[in-house]
């Protein structure tokens, strides 16, 4: 079973360790008003740091109160095409999985056939989930495949229907496996300037984690 995981640090998560500036900085949050209704980061490349707090599929998480969402659309037709990138919440009011529908699918051709996959840091929440059935059932030509870190809120009931309801659109909702933590480190992940690659190293319970949400999500989608 996974192991709870321990508090990060301020600076694990993006955030200032000094306590005053981190004070300072929730006090800014608190003022809604100041902040635009919508913004999500993007890019090519996430910043290691981020991967290896953010992605670890712990059962608790604590401080994870952000989704990364990489993405790889696979364009079909005589000439393939494929692009990739990631988006990343960057305020309560935007989740990565709407700005991907809102910003990503547009650019897709109602006459040609995309195979889009996505690599998260935890599966959507409702509302999300909701959304994603209703695109995959408009869009007969989108093909979705969601690998996942963790589950998120995965003993709610409205949530498990949620799922269910995805995968019923023609969703196909799989954990993330050790090879896929890679895959995204490789191909998804930042390296220092100058240096070469360095390889994905697994935390200690990668293997175990990914069974536990393995088997709680058999139990939810059988």
């Amino acid at each position: 079973m996974a192991e709870k995981q321990e508090e990060p640090s301020n600076t694990q998560n993006g955030e200032p360790d000094n306590a005053e500036e981190g004070e300072e900085k929730k006090k800014k949050k608190l003022k809604r008003e100041d902040l635009p209704p919508f913004e999500i980061v993007t890019g090519e490349r996430l910043p290691a740091i981020f991967f290896k707090f953010q992605f670890r599929n712990v059962e608790y998480s604590s401080g994870r109160n952000k989704t990364f969402l990489c993405y790889v659309v696979e364009t079909q037709g005589k000439e393939s095409v494929t692009s990739r990138g990631y988006l990343e919440d960057e305020h309560a009011a935007a989740h990565a999985e709407m700005a991907f529908f809102n910003t990503i699918l547009p650019k897709c051709e109602s006459s040609l056939r995309y195979n889009i996959t996505w690599y998260v840091s935890s599966s959507p929440c409702v509302t999300c989930a909701d959304r994603i059935t209703e695109t995959l059932k408009k869009n007969k030509n989108l093909r979705l495949t969601i690998m996942v870190g963790r589950l998120f809120m995965w003993e709610d009931p409205e949530m498990q229907a949620a799922l269910k309801k995805m995968k019923s659109a023609g969703c196909k909702l799989r954990i993330m496996k050790p090879q896929d933590f890679e895959y995204v480190w490789q191909n998804f992940v930042e390296q220092e300037e100058g240096e070469e690659a360095k390889a994905f190293v697994p935390w200690e319970d990668i293997q175990e984690n990914f069974n536990y949400y393995e088997e709680k999500l058999a139990e939810i989608l059988h």
